[in-house]
């Protein structure tokens, strides 16, 4: 494996959700890529959960989806794809908080199939508004003030994700 500079690394390969540090690589920039990959790979698997609660094949993604169920679906394959590249490339906190802001937004379009599925319950629909909110936060957090570089930003972004993943499984989904 080589760093950012061509060099070889000696040690372990780097492997998702795992920071290898290089000369090349500060523990700066590990400590800002960690949460973006785990809160990606949290909506990602949120959206999973919600797809499959709502009877959602997630074979059912589709290159161009032309329904609420293949836009899940599509999500999902899309989100855990992105995810994948992302934690093979250097740290890029702005690329890694796009996937993670992404992912949370596949998250709430499951959010809304899985909210549709078994009727409107008081905790389908906390569950749907935890995921627009998550959705939202991750979008702040990636967005031009913060690049994912904005602790404030990352926090409240992680805290709604939190929030989400309990309120899908309040509701059930997961």
């Amino acid at each position: 494996m080589s760093d950012r500079n061509g060099s070889e690394q000696s040690g372990n390969p780097q492997r998702q959700g795992t920071v290898v540090y290089d000369a090349a690589t500060t523990p700066a920039d590990g400590v800002v890529r960690r949460p973006h990959i785990a809160r990606g790979q949290s909506a990602t698997d949120r959206a999973a959960a919600a797809c499959l609660h709502a009877g959602i094949e997630l074979s059912r993604a589709e290159l161009v989806p032309t329904g609420g169920a293949a836009r899940a679906a599509n999500g999902v394959r899309l989100s855990r794809q992105a995810l994948a590249e992302l934690a093979k490339n250097a740290p890029d906190p702005a690329a890694d908080a796009r996937g993670a802001r992404n992912a949370a937004a596949a998250a709430a379009v499951a959010a809304q199939e899985a909210r549709s599925h078994g009727g409107a319950s008081e905790l389908s629909e906390a569950a749907y508004r935890a995921a627009i909110k998550a959705s939202q936060a991750a979008g702040a957090a990636a967005g031009s003030e913060g690049l994912g570089r904005n602790d404030t930003l990352n926090a409240e972004a992680d805290a709604a994700e939190a929030a989400a993943v309990a309120a899908a499984v309040e509701a059930g989904w997961m």
